[in-house]
């Protein structure tokens, strides 16, 4: 959206995230669609191969969520009961180191491999 006053133009974007993720899933599915096509499939059993395949990924991502909201719960329901001895805020404080380090390792594992594609 362009808007005009009379000191100035400013130009102001007004950001649609179910646009963004909508074109970034039409990409991706148009990059799957021609892997699938290459590999042999016919081209009249992609669209039923794509759509059997983004309700994996939707099921998938809602089985990931509620175990993350399970777990989540069940924590937050241990600190109401006043679960906060020694060993839990270490314990607790253990899973908070290891899972950033993991997170990290991982993000740096994958930002070299695809690093390294580029240059050799």
């Amino acid at each position: 959206m362009i808007t005009t006053t009379t000191t100035r133009t400013a130009i102001r974007f007004h950001y649609q995230p179910w646009l963004a993720a909508f074109c970034f899933g039409l990409l991706h599915g148009f990059g799957f669609a021609g892997a699938l096509a290459e590999v042999g499939l016919p081209h009249q059993a992609i669209p039923v191969a794509l759509l059997f395949f983004n309700l994996g990924v939707e099921i998938g991502q809602l089985v990931f969520v509620a175990a993350v909201m399970t777990a989540g719960g069940l924590f937050r329901r241990a600190m109401a009961l006043r679960l906060e001895s020694p060993l839990v805020q270490q314990t607790v404080n253990w899973l908070d180191v290891t899972a950033a380090y993991a997170i990290g390792a991982v993000a740096a594992y994958w930002l070299i491999e695809r690093s390294t594609t580029l240059i050799v």
